[in-house]
């Protein structure tokens, strides 16, 4: 998340002299790589509060460690916001002549959470996230089933990284791509508190409940997508169900 919010602060602060909208692709995909190898090993790198919902739903992860997995998403994402907020601050108050909004010219709230743009309903926003949502774990499932062609030993961080790059470039412009609870709902309580206020969820038509609903259906319908097209087939009659599977193994990172 640092990575992340700090390459759109460079974009927007930089008045794109510092970055163009790959850039904030690729900070947030080789973000989530490094993410990975961090806490891979460690928690199977649960970065996504959806995904890790979706590994409790189908028993891929008991349902005691949600709480505390959540928790440590959405305090790792609050405090990467309060980390970017304090580096650039200067820029803030440069750029926005000490007036923090959320709307207008030198807007900056985007900065730090999604944001859809003018042109989007509310509910088409809603089916984009779902849908970017779906491809994200269809991509996730794709990368670490190792019944299929999944990615080379120790690409996983890697490819999983390239898989958020992606859906950025193709799936970005509307909506920001939140895909993520813990990507969007924790900088946004932050602006709220660090001089933004409570416009942060009022702005979209009262957007700020999307990133939180929408991935997370989105990847439920993701993972039945994949397990009923793809993993169904590619099962031998002595394979256990995967909801069946030892609970304690996490499924997927992110």
């Amino acid at each position: 998340m640092t990575f992340g919010l700090g390459s759109v602060a460079q974009v927007v602060l930089g008045k794109h002299n510092f970055g163009e909208y790959l850039s904030i692709n690729l900070g947030f995909g080789f973000g989530v790589m490094l993410g990975v190898h961090a806490a891979g090993g460690i928690s199977g790198a649960h970065m996504n509060a959806s995904i890790t919902f979706t590994n409790c739903v189908v028993g891929n992860l008991l349902w005691r460690k949600l709480p505390a997995y959540v928790i440590g998403q959405f305090f790792g994402s609050f405090a990467a916001a309060a980390v970017i907020f304090v580096l650039y601050y200067e820029a803030l108050q440069d750029y926005t002549g000490g007036n923090l909004t959320v709307t207008g010219p030198t807007a900056t709230a985007g900065i730090f959470a999604t944001y859809p743009a003018p042109y989007v309903s509310l509910w088409n926003g809603f089916l984009q996230e779902l849908i970017a949502s779906s491809m994200l774990m269809i991509g996730i499932l794709v990368i670490h089933d190792r019944k299929n062609a999944g990615a080379l030993p120790g690409t996983n961080a890697f490819i999983t990284g390239l898989l958020v790059v992606l859906i950025g470039m193709s799936m970005g412009m509307n909506t920001g791509y939140a895909i993520n609870p813990s990507r969007d709902l924790p900088p946004r309580i932050f602006t709220a508190l660090a001089g933004w206020g409570l416009e942060v969820f009022q702005a979209g038509n009262c957007w700020w409940w999307v990133p939180l609903l929408a991935p997370t259906l989105g990847c439920l319908v993701g993972f039945f997508i994949y397990n009923i097209l793809i993993d169904f087939h590619n099962r031998s009659p002595s394979d256990p169900e995967p909801s069946k599977q030892d609970p304690e193994a996490e499924m997927s990172p992110m």
